[in-house]
């Protein structure tokens, strides 16, 4: 039921990337001053002595059932401001570079979230799906972060809780419903927080960047080189306000930008995926198995009125469960499908046996790609992960269910078709049983190497703006914009950002400033 995540690759839904879900500050002027005025300082140079036994770690590489694979468990403090208090457990992966050439040490990956486990990523696509040359200098190495998949995984609901948790209305239509939703909220939060209760307070990712560090200390890099997906380049970025010092070769594909408070982040995701509708639109009444008309203007008022049919009648899915699909899982299934044209088509077909056969398994298997639900019924812990990260991260969009029927006029009008869903589901964080720790804030890195910052015009999850903003806050940053659909470009078929951003870690080469590919 979280919208705010962000699918690294829509034809890998496993290897995800969370981002709509509901976390940051109300947008009003005195928190935008705020985030304006504020940014993210850079830590000592110095190691302090009370981290010196973790920085001093070196990863004891096993097999871990992946050919070609190897993994290793470090430690990091749970508290950094009380190093003695505990620790956590870090699962790292790697593939050790293939050759020839000479070594470039080590390239860590991240997927974005948060909550996509990195290491999942790399096994699945980023060990043997990135180019040939990078892997054959670099170690493609991947840190699970806390609390995401095997680096203590935050656990909030069972299979049978998630599928009705999934499955809430998420356009109420009366307070009986806006009750319920509430309800949803407070039981998601309450498992999370009596599974928990500790780890919830210490998944930032400030945290998660300072954890990054001490594996790059492990693996004996005296830079981090990296390459974050969307959540992954707040992350990516966190590091280099962090440490500017120590920021090697760094992407960040599908910025978000640190700056907004999430009031603001969420509405301008929902108008990304509002422009990433449209483009579906446009192509899909070009097509002869469009079933949402002939004309793109008429594709948003149809896609939502069969909406509101299935809220009042869900349909047959044919699920062992029993599950129906409903409004909330086919609004997930349609939006799930904005992450990459490559899955218009496998879209365009779900709705056909939607609306003219009165079957829902295509929709069905979409938005279960999307929440990472097995055969089984069991979900992976992305979606606890998200919330539990994002939660922390900032504070929640609105406190009240009020203050969302205020809003969802300008939800709506940012997305007649997703704005009502996406303005409600914006409430969670309000009943998360953890106190924010972060705020809206602008990183700078002064003094970091040249950081390539890449942003997709029509993206959905991280609109385009996102990577001008960050670009024009980091000290370094260069822009590479890629003129299309999609979330994120590296990878995805353009060979004007393949290689310009293999040049830049293959070379240390960035792109001339705001360079422009299709």
């Amino acid at each position: 039921m979280h919208i705010r995540r962000n699918l690294r690759h829509a034809s890998l839904f496993a290897a995800a990337a969370l981002l709509v879900s509901a976390c940051s500050s109300g947008a009003s002027t005195s928190s935008a001053s705020a985030a304006a005025e504020a940014a993210l300082a850079a830590l000592p140079r110095a190691t302090p002595a009370a981290l010196a036994s973790y920085y001093g770690q070196k990863p004891n590489w096993r097999s871990c059932g992946v050919p070609g694979f190897e993994c290793a468990t470090l430690k990091a403090p749970r508290d950094y401001a009380k190093p003695d208090a505990g620790d956590v457990r870090l699962a790292v992966a790697r593939k050790k570079a293939t050759g020839p050439g000479k070594p470039l040490g080590s390239l860590l990956v991240n997927p974005g979230g948060p909550g996509g486990s990195a290491i999942g990523y790399l096994q699945a696509y980023a060990g043997i799906g990135y180019p040939a040359e990078v892997r054959a200098r670099y170690d493609m190495v991947a840190v699970d972060p806390r609390g995401v998949a095997r680096s203590e995984p935050v656990e909030c609901l069972g299979g049978r809780d998630m599928d009705t948790y999934t499955q809430t209305d998420i356009t109420p239509d009366d307070a009986e419903e806006r009750t319920d939703l509430v309800d949803s909220f407070k039981k998601f939060a309450e498992g999370c927080g009596e599974d928990s209760p500790d780890l919830l307070r210490h998944v930032s990712t400030v945290e998660a960047a300072r954890d990054m560090d001490i594996v790059r200390a492990a693996l004996g890099d005296a830079k981090l080189n990296y390459v974050g997906a969307s959540y992954g380049t707040f992350l990516g970025a966190t590091y280099a306000g962090l440490f500017p010092e120590r920021a090697g070769r760094l992407v960040l594909d599908g910025a978000m930008d640190p700056s907004l408070p999430a009031r603001r982040m969420n509405l301008d995701q929902t108008a990304g995926f509002e422009t990433a509708f449209q483009s579906f639109a446009k192509d899909c009444v070009q097509q002869p198995d469009c079933p949402l008309g002939t004309k793109a203007a008429e594709v948003g008022d149809r896609l939502k009125a069969y909406f509101e049919k299935l809220d009042a009648h869900p349909i047959p899915t044919g699920d062992a469960d029993g599950r129906k699909l409903g409004e909330a899982l086919a609004t997930t299934g349609v939006i799930a499908a904005m992450y990459d044209e490559g899955a218009w088509a496998q879209l365009r077909e779900a709705l056909n046996s939607a609306m003219k056969e009165n079957d829902g398994a295509g929709l069905l298997v979409l938005a279960d790609s999307y929440y990472e639900r097995d055969a089984d019924g069991r979900y992976s812990n992305l979606m606890f992960a998200n919330t539990a990260v994002n939660c922390l991260d900032l504070p929640a969009a609105f406190d009240t269910p009020d203050e969302v029927e205020k809003a969802l006029p300008s939800f709506e009008k940012a997305s007649p078709v997703f704005g009502k869903g996406l303005a409600w589901l914006s409430l969670n964080c309000a009943y998360w049983p953890v106190k924010a720790t972060g705020e809206p804030h602008r990183i700078v890195a002064e003094g970091a190497a040249p950081i390539v910052v890449v942003g997709t015009t029509r993206d959905p999850a991280t609109p385009y703006r996102w990577a001008r903003a960050l670009a024009s806050q980091l000290s370094s940053a260069r822009l590479l914009t890629y003129e299309g659909d999609g979330h994120t470009a590296y990878g995805r078929g353009s060979t004007c950002i393949d290689s310009t951003i293999n040049a830049y870690l293959l070379r240390g080469t960035p792109p001339v400033q705001r360079k422009r590919c299709s």
